[in-house]
């Protein structure tokens, strides 16, 4: 996987479909390629190798399922997931048979949709664990491991899950509440300043050596994984 939450080409004729996707996922901390027809689908995919794809059955040209051989031919294990209009019974079954790992129903709720992708990309981690990078820290998703430069970086459980969604959302600025659900959950109930306490762990592990601020402060915004 990419050092974003992964990379997913959506391949959609629609351009509704594909702009609602590519802001929303990109929100969710996924870096996204949109694609009108397969044969652009098959030219991104030949540059930037998706993590996941979503696709559209009905397509100019080369039809989902052709795509979806096509993108399988290149990578076996790739996961894809349906989007499609066809909600008849035999439509399911003819998709999940030709190959597709899952298969989404226009109209379709975007929380589920995103539900649906993560628990595919989840699948797929197990085989294949990321291993996120940003400056000279590193963070190994499948040994939850991190690295400064040539230092291990000691991390408890829930420091491991902050720093996580920070190399997931480099660059981006993580209000609190944002941090609160990711890493805590919506239910939590302890106290209120969780969050800074735990940022001031990371850095302090983070920078024990002397090493530069990789987390800042965005007074009244929230956090965000930069270069000084």
């Amino acid at each position: 996987m990419t050092e974003s939450a992964g990379h997913i080409l959506v391949v959609d004729d629609d351009p509704t479909v594909t702009s609602v996707l590519k802001r929303g996922l990109a929100y969710e901390g996924f870096s996204v390629d949109t694609a009108n027809s397969g044969a652009q689908a098959f030219a991104i995919a030949r540059d930037h190798a998706p993590d996941l794809a979503i696709l559209d059955v009905m397509l100019p040209g080369a039809d989902g399922y052709e795509v979806l051989a096509r993108l399988r031919a290149a990578d076996s294990e790739l996961p894809v997931l349906m989007l499609t209009a066809r909600d008849a019974a035999s439509d399911q079954v003819k998709g999940l048979e030709r190959g597709a790992d899952d298969y989404v129903v226009k109209p379709f709720t975007f929380a589920v949709l995103v539900a649906r992708v993560k628990a595919l990309l989840r699948r797929r981690e197990i085989d294949h664990p990321a291993v996120l990078h940003f400056a000279d820290l590193t963070l190994d998703t499948g040994t939850r491991r991190a690295r400064r430069g040539e230092r291990d970086v000691d991390l408890t459980s829930t420091e491991y899950e902050l720093l996580h969604q920070f190399m997931l959302h480099r660059k981006r600025v993580l209000p609190k509440h944002f941090l609160m659900e990711r890493v805590w959950g919506y239910d939590f109930e302890g106290s209120s300043n969780v969050v800074e306490v735990y940022v001031k762990q990371l850095r302090q592990k983070l920078e024990r050596d002397g090493e530069p601020r990789l987390i800042h402060t965005f007074r009244g915004a929230g956090y965000v994984l930069r270069e000084a």
